[in-house]
Order: C-alpha cells, then sequence, then structure tokens
C-alpha cells in the first residue's frame, strides 16, 4: 500500500480511469453534503492566503497492467462519494465558463481534457465511470455535445450558455442524485466568482492510497475507512464482503447472476429492508438471532464457518441460496406473493406485525417451493401461525418470547414426512415447555375475547373487524379502508340523558368498561354522519343507519331494542364464537 497526499486536480491528471466497482453502493450523497463542499470551496477561492484543505481519501487498486490504451484502469474502493460530487462540480464549472466566456486561468477544453475526459471514443475517455445503476447518468451529464440533456438558453457574444433540460425531459431511469446535485452546482455557479471556485478546487488536497490487489486486504481497509463518515448499511457491507475479494471476470457474475436480481427484487426498499432479511436468513440457517446492528459480522462468521468447513461450500453456492431465500422473503414481507389465496394470508400476518415469525416462514415457504407439502398444507400452516400470534395477543401475553419460539422451537421439531400434524403437536407442546410459549386455548382466547380493549390499535382493530364481516360470506368487502370503526355507545364522555337512561344508573362503569371491546364496535362508512347519536337514531338513520347496512356486523344491532350491558355482552359472546372457528386452535 501506498499512501501520500496530493493535490485533488493531480490526482485526476493524466491518462488514468476512476472505476467504481459493481460491489459499490450507489452514489448517494444529498445535497447538505454538496452545500458543504460548496462552502469549503468557495472559502477556499476567496481567501487572500494560499490554504489547502484536506477533504479525504481516494482508495483505490491499480492492478499494474499495462494496455495498449495507456489508460490505467484503477478501481475504486472508498471515496467514490467525494470523487463523484467533484467531477459534477468540474463539469458544471466547464460549461459555466464557456457561457460566460471568462477568464479563470484554464479554458473548458483544458477542464474537460485534464480532469474529466481523454479524447478518445470508447468509455475509456471518461475519468470516471459508476456503477451500473448511475453509470449512464454520469456519462450524459459529462458529455460536452449532449443536445437532449442541455438546451441552449443564451447564445451572444461572450459564449454559448447551456442549461440540464428540466426532470421531465430527462429519461426516467436518470439518477436522481446525480441529476439535483449537478442542478444545485450549476445554480451556483450563475452567481458565482468562476475564478474563486477554480482556485477553491486548486486547494483541494486528499490522501492518496494505492493498494496492490496481492499484498493488500481492501475490505479490511474499507472497513475501517467507512467506521467513520456517511454510514455503510449493513447490506453494503455484505455486498462488498462478498464480491470484493474476487476476480473481475467472476465478480460481474455473482452480482449480474444473483446480487443484482436481489436488488431488483426488493425495488426501493432494498435499503430498509436487506438487513433485515439478511438477519432473518441467518436465524433460519444458525437457529441464532443476530443483533439487527451487526448483522454483518455475523454474515462473515457465517461465511467463513461454511467455506472452512470439512464439507466447504464456495461463495457462489452460499450467495446462491441467499438469492433464492430472497424471491421467498418478498413474497413474504414486501407484498408481492402473485398468488391471491396466499398473498392474503401474508398480509393477515403483517398486519399483525408479527416479523419475528420471518425465519420460520422462510423455512416452511422453501419447503412449498421444493414440492414438501401442498398449497393447501401451506395455507394451513399461515393460518396457524396467524392465529397464534392472534390469540396470544387478545389474551395480553408478552411478545418477547415470539423470536425465540419461531427461530428455534417450531421447526426444529416438525416431521416434515407428516407436516402439518406434526406442527400443530409441536405448538400444543409449547405450554408444557413454558406458561409463557404457550398456545391460548379456546376457553382463555374467548374469555379474554369478550372483555379485550381492542381499538388501542386501530390496524388490528380494523384486521379483526374485517376477519368478522368476511368470515364464510360470500360477498366479502375487499377495502377495508372504506370503513371506520364505529363506537356503537359513542366515546364522547359527555353523554345524552338518552344515553345515559338506556344504559342505566352504572352508566359510567359501563361506558368505562365495554366503550372499546369488540361487542361496542362495528364498521360503518357514515362515521360522522352517525356521531353520538342514541342507538335507536343510529338504526334508522339516513344515510348510513344500521337498517341500510350492507355488512353482516351490523345485522344483529337491528334486533336489539336497546343497548345495554346485556346487549353488548350478547353480541361479543356470538363474536366470540365466530372468532373460535376464525382463529383457530391447534388441537
Amino acid at each position: 500500500m501506498e499512501a501520500h497526499d496530493t493535490d485533488f486536480l493531480e490526482l485526476l491528471d493524466g491518462n488514468k480511469q476512476f472505476a467504481v466497482p459493481i460491489f459499490q453502493r450507489r452514489y448517494s450523497w444529498e445535497k447538505k453534503h454538496c452545500e458543504k463542499l460548496w462552502d469549503d470551496v468557495l472559502s477556499l477561492g476567496q481567501s487572500s492566503t494560499s490554504q489547502f484543505h484536506f477533504i479525504g481519501s481516494i482508495v483505490y487498486i491499480d492492478p499494474k497492467v499495462s494496455n495498449a490504451s495507456k489508460v490505467r484502469e484503477l478501481q475504486v474502493i472508498d471515496g467514490q462519494q467525494r470523487l463523484t460530487t467533484l467531477t459534477l462540480l468540474l463539469a458544471a464549472l466547464s460549461r459555466a465558463v464557456e457561457g460566460q466566456n471568462v477568464d479563470i486561468g484554464i479554458t473548458p477544453e483544458e477542464l474537460s481534457d485534464y480532469y474529466l475526459n481523454v479524447r478518445r471514443k470508447d468509455e475509456l475517455r471518461y475519468k470516471q465511470l459508476l456503477t451500473q445503476h448511475d453509470k449512464d447518468t454520469l456519462i450524459q451529464l459529462l458529455d460536452e455535445n449532449n443536445k437532449e440533456w442541455f438546451r441552449i438558453i443564451d447564445q451572444g457574444e461572450k459564449g454559448t450558455m447551456v442549461q440540464l433540460v428540466e426532470d421531465e425531459e430527462l429519461p426516467a431511469d436518470a439518477a436522481p442524485r446525480l441529476v439535483e446535485n449537478y442542478r444545485l452546482f450549476e445554480g451556483k455557479l450563475k452567481r458565482a466568482d468562476l475564478k474563486a471556485v477554480y482556485v477553491g478546487i486548486q486547494r483541494l488536497r486528499i490522501v492518496d492510497i494505492v493498494l496492490d490487489r496481492p499484498d493488500d486486504n481492501p475490505q479490511l481497509i474499507f472497513e475501517s475507512l467507512n467506521s467513520t463518515g456517511l454510514e455503510l448499511s449493513q447490506a453494503d457491507l455484505i455486498r462488498n464482503y462478498v464480491l470484493m475479494g474476487q476476480e473481475p471476470s467472476f465478480q460481474n457474475r455473482l452480482y449480474e447472476t444473483y446480487w443484482l436480481p436481489m436488488e431488483q427484487r426488493f425495488g426501493d426498499q432494498y435499503t430498509g429492508r436487506f438487513d433485515e432479511f439478511i438477519r432473518d436468513y441467518l436465524t433460519l440457517k444458525t437457529r441464532q438471532i443476530p443483533n439487527i446492528r451487526n448483522v454483518y459480522d455475523s454474515f462473515k462468521g457465517y461465511v467463513q464457518e461454511k467455506t472452512n468447513s470439512e464439507t466447504p461450500e464456495t461463495i457462489e453456492t452460499i450467495v446462491a441460496d441467499i438469492s433464492r431465500y430472497s424471491k421467498h422473503y418478498v413474497c413474504i414481507a414486501l407484498g408481492k406473493e402473485e398468488d391471491a389465496e396466499l398473498q392474503g394470508c401474508f398480509s393477515n400476518i403483517n398486519t399483525l406485525e408479527v416479523t419475528v415469525a420471518y425465519p420460520f416462514l422462510l423455512e416452511v415457504y422453501e419447503d412449498y417451493t421444493r414440492g414438501c407439502i401442498q398449497k393447501s398444507e401451506l395455507i394451513e400452516v399461515l393460518r396457524l401461525v396467524e392465529s397464534y400470534v392472534f390469540r396470544r395477543a387478545i389474551c395480553d401475553i408478552p411478545t418477547n418470547s415470539l423470536n425465540t419460539t419461531f427461530a428455534t422451537r417450531l421447526m426444529p421439531k416438525v416431521n416434515k414426512n407428516n407436516y402439518f400434524e406434526s406442527l400443530k403437536e409441536t405448538f400444543l407442546n409449547l405450554s408444557h415447555q413454558s406458561y409463557r410459549y404457550r398456545y391460548p386455548s379456546d376457553s382463555e382466547f374467548k374469555q379474554e375475547f369478550l372483555v379485550k380493549g381492542v381499538y388501542n390499535n386501530l390496524r388490528r382493530c380494523q384486521y379483526l373487524l374485517r376477519k368478522l364481516e368476511n368470515h364464510d360470506n360470500k360477498q366479502p368487502i375487499r377495502r377495508i379502508e372504506d370503513y371506520t370503526v364505529e363506537h356503537i355507545m359513542p366515546q364522547n364522555p359527555d353523554l345524552s340523558d338518552e344515553w345515559k337512561e338506556e344504559l342505566g344508573e352504572n352508566w359510567e362503569e359501563i361506558q368505562e368498561k365495554y366503550l372499546h371491546t369488540i361487542g361496542n364496535l362495528t364498521l360503518t362508512g357514515y362515521n360522522s354522519e352517525l356521531s353520538d347519536y342514541s342507538f335507536s337514531e343510529k338504526k334508522e338513520h339516513e344515510p348510513g343507519g344500521f337498517r341500510d347496512s350492507r355488512l353482516r356486523l351490523n345485522d344483529s344491532l337491528l334486533q336489539e331494542p336497546e343497548w345495554n350491558e346485556d346487549a353488548i355482552l350478547t353480541r361479543a359472546k356470538v363474536l366470540a364464537e365466530k372468532a373460535l372457528k376464525i382463529w383457530m386452535s391447534p388441537e
């Protein structure tokens, strides 16, 4: 490894190309980072002293392999964010100098030839190439003859001034951060002293670190350099760990065959959800739950164990397996299951926010895709998981035991030759292991269902009412968003005299005890219209009264002459019997 400090512009000068390898993350600097860099550059350029400003390091691998082009192809390991941002600033400065025809000590052609492009016709002409997602956008922004992306806004004696077109005129796949930051510099340069900007850039210094692949460990250096600054996600570190040490051709194959398809499956949720997926994958494979902040370290340990075992696996085998399970994950967790029945089951589980079940569900889904169980059995397993979680929520059993339940206590006990029956038996045996792991019995569930306040979690409350409405219903409601939760006995603590009389002398106690319980809740599309009206008015009100409702949840309300404690409990008991069929027991 060689390291020395140098001027930033000196780093760019010469026949060289800084290529950002495929394992690096996308360009991600935000406006605030560019504003800070701009302020530093302007301050340096306007200073009367010859001070310099250190902006960090650029780390790259120099293969030192000669080629006919005589262009050194360098692989950037760290520093692509500042390198790319300054490249954008130089490109915008070159166009601004040409448009304003001012003397800053260097011509636009020289700016381009020395620091942006070499006079060639192939890809080696660009001083910097980004990853696949950002590559084309940067090339278009650097192309001085790009008439599709740039419009002439002023052509006079001074020069020809061009400006980046509006966003709607750019291709849909243009990298937004590159476009936004170029446009930021373009706007600032219209009002700036261009010579001061160039002087400021001349005074930027960096630490130039060159790695020699056979002797240096790029991954270790990368990890230490990225322990500060704009924090990398665990997903970034994992991707780099998998790809960085490989030969370029194998690296490209791993990325294009496995990793890129994974990124595309996750889409815009890749950054936020991939770390969680890897944690769940490792939980499934190791039966241990990594801390979400230490997923990268756990992953490294897993790979090292697999590749150094008595029957070692190759890195490609491991990555292929991760890619396979990522297909399952996006179906389970991100709503990308194409089968409507299965998607409905996954949606119900996700509504209950039981993400700790994902390692278990990943294994079950894998068994399904391999033909170990049929679709009907998979649906039964999903219903059992949903019932287990919901029953425990109604019975106020703490959730802190669920992660170990789904990670270690279920699947190891399942006989895959008698899948569903053995899973039911395993669920029932949880009660023998510990009371906190139990699957609530019918009697416990029903008892708590009658008096549980379910309105405190609105999403779960809507789920509960939707399931009750749709059970054995040939015309189920599809969009719960079209309805709101209605309190039959109003929430208003200042009840009307009519309501107080109907509830009886203990009306305050009844309201407090039963207000948010299932017996007093229903669905309506006319919540505001029904307001705090009396029970009789709510039944007959037009529009939106219970008599005109097409919901079966409201049918029994029409049979009640008044709404009081007995009526609330009677309705709750009817709904409880239905609930026992929906959220089944494994017995």
